[in-house]
C-alpha cells in the first residue's frame, strides 16, 4: 500500500488527470485557457484533471494534439509526453508532503468551484422566477 502523503507522484502512481494537468501546467496554461480551445466547459476539464471522468476520442485526439503529447502517454504514461517529476529520492520528504497537500487543496478549490457554480445557477433560477 501506498502513502499518500510522501509517493506523491510517479510513473506507477500517475494516473490520466496527473498526466493532462502535468502536460497543460507544463505549457503554461491555465484550465480556462484548454478549456476554452477544446470547446468544453471549465467543470468537464476539471473532472478529467481529477480523474472523475474521461474524455471522448475525439477530445482525446484534440487534447494530445493541443499540449503536444500522444494519446498513448496520455492514456498510460507509454509514448511521447513529458518527463516525469524528479526522482522521488532526491525530493526530502517535507517536500513530498507539501505537494501531496497542494495536490487535495487543488483538488478541493475544484469541487468547490463547481458547488460555487451550481449555487449560482440556482440563484439566477430563483431571481428570474421572482422577477
Amino acid at each position: 500500500m501506498t502513502d499518500s502523503r510522501t509517493d506523491w507522484y510517479s510513473d506507477e502512481t500517475a494516473t490520466f488527470g496527473d498526466r493532462l494537468s502535468g502536460a497543460r501546467e507544463a505549457l503554461g496554461m491555465t484550465q480556462t485557457e484548454l478549456a476554452k480551445r477544446l470547446g468544453v466547459r471549465l467543470a468537464t476539464l476539471t473532472a478529467w484533471e481529477e480523474d472523475r471522468a474521461e474524455p471522448r476520442a475525439n477530445r482525446l485526439q484534440m487534447l494530445a494534439g493541443v499540449l503536444n503529447v500522444s494519446m498513448m502517454w496520455l492514456l498510460n504514461g507509454q509514448g511521447d509526453g513529458l518527463d516525469g517529476p524528479p526522482d522521488e529520492g532526491t525530493i526530502p520528504g517535507d517536500v513530498r508532503a507539501i505537494l501531496s497537500d497542494i495536490r487535495q487543496v487543488r483538488s478541493e478549490i475544484g469541487r468547490l468551484a463547481d458547488r460555487l457554480a451550481v449555487l449560482e445557477k440556482r440563484l439566477r433560477n430563483a431571481l428570474k422566477e421572482t422577477a
